[in-house]
């Protein structure tokens, strides 16, 4: 499913979390992030500079509370030695689903952030 496609998550749904979110612009998006939280997987492509684009699928646990923990586990081009799993709050992961939705709506492209990447990656620890 496309991610314009996405139809709004249900208010008592999206209600749980929203304290997480005092940014308007999130809080805006936010009832399409978590339809697309409960979707529990998302295919997309990571762009690289200068190079092809990679796909990749993206999969994770669903809960409906925002400080359980989400196992997140990204594949990259089908292929099982270019996997990476990461655990973070649901709140965290649903945050970081509200950027996937600002960049496709900049760019058309189905993609997590950088700073996703990083934590993916442990760039940073």
């Amino acid at each position: 499913m496309s991610i314009d496609k996405l139809q709004p998550a249900p208010t008592q749904q999206v209600g749980v979390y929203t304290p997480y979110y005092p940014q308007a612009n999130k809080k805006q998006l936010l009832p399409f992030a978590i339809s697309l939280y409960q979707k529990g997987a998302l295919e997309g492509e990571r762009r690289i500079e200068g190079g092809s684009s990679i796909p990749f699928i993206a999969t994770w646990n669903v809960s409906t509370l925002p400080a359980d923990l989400c196992r997140c586990r990204i594949q990259f081009e089908g292929n099982a030695e270019l996997s990476y799993e990461m655990m973070m709050a649901n709140f965290e992961f649903v945050d970081f689903l509200i950027e996937v939705i600002l960049n496709f709506k900049r760019n058309r492209l189905s993609d997590f952030s950088q700073t996703f990447y990083r934590k993916l990656l442990r760039i940073d620890d």
